[in-house]
């Protein structure tokens, strides 16, 4: 008896292990890499230090560009933060405040001109004229413009 009771639990145990591996397989599988889609929620906000950073950020533009998902610019965004901007389905909170810079290496103290290129390239044409005009792009001195600016001033479309 107690075999056969062991036995059966022993099943129940493989079919419930099995449907929890095909649940989390499908739902992680069907989900973004980044769900929430959000500077705070991706821990974002203070840009890339390295390379392999940039790379992230440009991977997440890309991704968000792919899939149409809403992603909202909040808190403070920094750096290559700002490139978040170019996603097409991008939103802004009024009080967030977007730092820009050059492009580089600040520990080294080397200013890059391809990755300020590639920095000023997704920001809309108001921006970037604003800020090569203004000449934020090029020092590593930080220049923050707030939400509410990049909303009013540049045509970025606010958060609901």
């Amino acid at each position: 008896m107690w075999e056969s009771v062991l036995h059966k639990w022993q099943r129940s145990a493989r079919a419930l292990a099995a449907l929890g591996f095909l649940y989390a397989f499908c739902g992680l599988a069907g989900q973004s890499a980044y769900a929430d889609g959000s500077v705070s929620s991706l821990r974002m906000g203070y840009g890339a230090i390295d390379a392999a950073a940039f790379a992230r950020f440009l991977n997440v533009v890309q991704q968000y560009n792919a899939s149409g998902e809403r992603f909202r610019i909040d808190g403070h965004c920094q750096s290559a933060c700002t490139m978040f901007l170019s996603i097409r389905n991008v939103c802004v909170t009024p009080g967030a405040t977007l730092l820009f810079h050059a492009g580089g290496s600040m520990q080294k103290g080397i200013i890059n001109p391809s990755t300020t290129q590639q920095m000023l390239g997704t920001y809309n044409a108001a921006l970037r004229q604003y800020v090569t005009d203004n000449h934020f792009m090029d020092t590593f001195a930080f220049h923050p413009i707030s939400g509410s600016q990049i909303i009013k001033r540049f045509g970025y479309p606010a958060c609901r």
